[in-house]
């Protein structure tokens, strides 16, 4: 694995703007603290409405991967849902602890692991998607649909990812 796969995103290069008011600094107005919060928020949510209490968001989105994307070995699941690699190790040690996959080793690199996703693993997705439409739902409150769209559009810009297909 690459460092630069599991290395935090870089700001853009080029000119950056002037912070706007020099000496006053009210950190409850910054992107970061109010995503943090926001993340916070969705957390709390998540564990509340989750049909599996022991299923954390993200290993949610490692079995989501999984499906989507079929049998996969850890750097291409470091890649899909942008999990570290030493955090990736423990969320698969978790899921395959709980019978939701197993490992294999690839055909031609034996020393590549693959972690596939079980019945149990695909049952307990189909248990949680739902439940996963409501917690959207309820992470996105009062928005009004305009306010919705303009918000994943935003994230998605702020993260350098294209609109889905």
């Amino acid at each position: 694995m690459s460092a630069k796969a599991s290395a935090p995103p870089q700001p853009p290069r080029g000119k950056r703007p002037a912070p706007a008011v020099r000496g006053s600094y009210d950190f409850r107005e910054q992107v970061g603290h109010l995503l943090r919060r926001a993340y916070q928020r969705h957390v709390a949510i998540f564990q509340h409405t989750a049909a599996d209490p022991q299923l954390t968001a993200v290993q949610f989105v490692t079995l989501c991967t999984l499906r989507e994307q079929g049998p996969s070995s850890q750097s291409a699941l470091v890649r899909a849902t942008a999990v570290d690699q030493g955090t990736i190790r423990g969320i698969i040690d978790r899921l395959k602890a709980r019978g939701l996959v197993v490992l294999s080793n690839d055909g031609e690199d034996r020393r590549k692991v693959i972690v596939h996703l079980t019945q149990q693993g695909a049952a307990a997705l189909d248990r949680m998607v739902p439940c996963a439409h409501e917690i959207t739902e309820l992470t996105m409150g009062e928005l009004e649909p305009v306010e919705r769209v303009a918000l994943v559009y935003l994230l998605r810009k702020m993260i350098g990812v294209k609109a889905a297909p």
